[in-house]
């Protein structure tokens, strides 16, 4: 009896050993961290929207933060106190990709994994990149743009740093689309901030040397929106594409005063992020690109957009 009695025990300890080498993470949920390149914006609001949903529906404990001006020296201190707070997984998206490969890497020595969210970077070690297809955001853009002119007429692309694995990928992509189809880009100005006095300007200029202008492709909404103003201030009508899918360009085209734009999607972006770093924490192979997607607005689907985003917003 008391022989059996102690096989017992020991085939109850086997079983319960057996269990927690299968399942190791069954005692405490993951701690996955998100740093953002800045806060306060809406674009931004709708990707935390997306990633506090996937902490809900993934079991996580997830952490967002972000720099306050909006800086890459801000984002390297953030790294250090997150480096410090040891996470499971690190998601990131870097201001500048380049400045902050050496931090990243600390993460890498501590057998952290690191997902890149909406910029990716040519750096071997990452886990995966999380966001849209830049290159193909801008063809879709080129397209959109293209559908309603005629071969031969004259376009503009409004851009950030031809550099940045962003902005140049959406307006090369845009380039290579218009004049696959026949569309004269007549400028290309760079370098550009979100600034809507600068934008002002440039657009000014763009349309004193070019009256005849039909289009402009900008790589941001900000852009997208300070251009239109400048058009319109001329009297003009002519179609503008954004990127983001912003409340203001979706409310824009509800009413009639844009034809359409492209929106990458932020708030899936946020969530196909947390998922995948679920997943990376239980061991799981996932895609090195995860791409999040390219959305077409139009008037038939902008009410639809519009009301998504209220939900979130508000």
């Amino acid at each position: 009896m008391k022989t059996r009695s102690i096989l017992l025990i020991a085939s109850v300890i086997v079983i319960a050993l057996i269990s927690f080498i299968s399942n190791p993470f069954a005692e405490g949920k993951p701690t996955i961290t998100v740093l953002l390149k800045e806060q306060r914006t809406e674009y931004w609001d709708v990707v935390v929207a997306g990633a506090e949903k996937g902490f809900r529906d993934f079991g996580v404990n997830g952490n967002v933060l972000a720099p306050a001006n909006a800086t890459t020296e801000e984002q390297i201190e953030l790294l250090e106190r997150i480096l410090d707070d040891d996470p499971d997984v690190l998601i990131v998206s870097p201001i500048h990709p380049d400045s902050l490969i050496i931090p990243l890497e600390r993460f890498i020595d501590k057998d952290i994994p690191v997902l890149l969210l909406d910029t990716d970077a040519a750096w071997e070690n990452k886990t995966s990149y999380v966001g849209t297809d830049n290159f193909d955001l801008g063809r879709r853009a080129g397209s959109l743009i293209g559908s309603q002119l005629q071969p031969g007429d004259k376009v503009a692309i409004i851009t950030g740093d031809e550099d940045s694995p962003v902005a140049g990928d959406r307006m090369r992509g845009a380039e290579v689309r218009l004049k696959e189809i026949g569309i004269n880009v007549a400028a290309i100005i760079t370098q550009l901030s979100n600034e809507p006095e600068q934008v002002k300007e440039v657009m000014e200029t763009i349309l004193e040397a070019h009256p005849d202008l039909k289009g402009v492709v900008a790589t941001t909404d900000g852009m997208a929106l300070s251009a239109l103003h400048v058009i319109q201030d001329h009297g003009l009508t002519i179609p503008v594409t954004g990127a983001d899918g912003l409340t203001e360009m979706v409310e824009l085209i509800e009413s009639g005063a844009l034809s359409g734009t492209v929106a990458q999607n932020p708030y899936d972006m946020g969530y196909l992020s947390v998922e995948a770093a679920a997943k990376v924490y239980r061991g799981e192979t996932i895609d090195q690109n995860i791409d999040s997607g390219v959305d077409i607005i139009v008037k038939g689907n902008a009410k639809q957009r519009l009301d998504f985003l209220h939900s979130l917003l508000k």
